[in-house]
């Protein structure tokens, strides 16, 4: 597949770029600055501003799928994740490009997937702290849901680093008692769910 990674310089974006290329895709990265990736035959990296309509078109072009692993950085509340989704939908309307992957959070949703104290206390107790990022999450959803585009939105809990390990995965529905997910394994996940198309227009929960 020709996939384009929104975000494959970050914690997640890494190693859905790695795991891609030892798959044997092809992977065009959109980056600030090209140095952050490491040279491979299939990937090029692109530079433009994730911001802009007009200069991300180039990179989702002709491609069979498009990845946002974009979030916040550590320390900035700054909202990015519904700005740049909107950014993405208009550049893939464009170029009728149409597989998109999104990842967002599993925080800010409250379903019957959750436990019981989840629900009365714990989510709302993190909304208390958490309200602008859970809000850009929100809206980001609400984009990519209404973008027309062949969808499928992730949705993880707090993410690790840890070691790839067996995990849990709930379509349209929280995870019960998935409290975290390592980087690697959502990248993982991304990848699997972009070779299954019964998962186009769902959300994907997942967790240990």
């Amino acid at each position: 597949m020709r996939l384009t990674v929104f975000g494959a310089t970050g914690g997640t974006g890494q190693h859905v770029v790695r795991q891609a290329l030892e798959a044997g895709h092809h992977v065009t990265a959109v980056v600030r600055d090209p140095a952050r990736v490491a040279p491979h035959a299939r990937l090029a990296p692109v530079v433009a501003d994730v911001m802009d309509p007009a200069a991300i078109e180039v990179a989702v072009k002709g491609q069979d799928a498009v990845i946002s692993a974009l979030g916040p950085r550590p320390g900035d509340d700054t909202p990015v994740c519904a700005t740049a989704a909107r950014s993405i939908i208009t550049a893939m309307n464009a170029t009728a490009t149409s597989r998109l992957v999104v990842i967002t959070a599993s925080g800010h949703v409250v379903d019957s997937g959750d436990g019981p104290f989840t629900r009365a206390l714990v989510k709302p107790m993190l909304r208390r702290f958490l309200r602008t990022g859970f809000d850009d999450f929100a809206q980001t959803d609400e984009l990519v849901r209404n973008s027309g585009l062949e969808w499928t939105i992730m949705r993880p809990p707090r993410l690790t680093n840890g070691k790839r390990r067996p995990y849990r995965t709930a379509l349209d529905l929280n995870v019960r008692g998935g409290i975290m997910i390592g980087r690697a394994d959502l990248a993982d996940a991304i990848l699997t769910a972009l070779t299954d198309p019964t998962t186009a227009g769902h959300t994907i929960s997942l967790g240990y």
